[in-house]
């Protein structure tokens, strides 16, 4: 298995819906267990292809659920459906997140409360599950990777002007830039 770099923000493979996968062959396995080894590294929850730059319908997770299960998983060409996202504004002490592929910078963002996933895994047998509270926002953020959108994409005003000063501040939305889980310093401190 091989670690992979993970691309930052205004890498193009980011920023655009990811294809689906219509081959469950070595190569497919190679590269979810690579994925799984890139998440390990990063000490992060979840990771989807287009984050170590393959364009591909694909991400893994590795996040505890709302009972405190240690949940460990595989979907390929997901399908996500979620509850209503509450109204109002987030709460910063409740509702932050965070992105390996935006290093270091953390936001607020209101999601759905449940959701429930449905696809295949890497041999292509279905998997399902449904998800409440924090875990349904790993799934929600992970699938978001798979259309092309990135959780700052989806701040509200006071938010995103805040991401944008930032962003400008890291350099982050030119392509090019990427962090190696496990080599470079851990950007959220773990």
């Amino acid at each position: 298995m091989t670690v992979h770099p993970i691309v930052i923000y205004g890498e193009p493979v980011l920023h655009r819906p990811a294809d689906p996968v219509t081959e469950f062959d070595d190569a497919l396995r190679t590269l979810v267990a690579d994925m799984h080894e890139t998440l390990d590294a990063s000490n992060g929850v979840g990771l989807a292809a287009p984050q170590i730059g393959v364009g591909l319908r694909i991400f893994v997770y590795h996040a505890e659920d709302d009972a405190g299960v240690r949940r460990r998983g595989t979907f390929v060409n997901p399908r996500l459906v979620a509850s209503r996202v509450p109204d109002g504004r987030p709460d910063p002490g409740e509702d932050t997140e965070g992105c390996l592929s935006v290093p270091s910078l953390v936001y607020p963002l209101k999601r759905a409360d449940r959701v429930t996933v449905t696809g295949v895994d890497e041999a292509g047998e279905p998997v399902s599950l449904s998800a409440e509270g924090w875990f349904a926002r790993v799934m929600q953020h992970e699938f978001d990777h798979l259309q092309g959108t990135l959780y700052v994409d989806r701040l509200d005003k006071r938010w995103a002007k805040k991401w944008k000063k930032e962003q400008a501040a890291a350099g982050y939305g030119e392509p090019g830039m990427s962090w190696m889980p496990g080599v470079d310093p851990d950007p959220f401190g773990h």
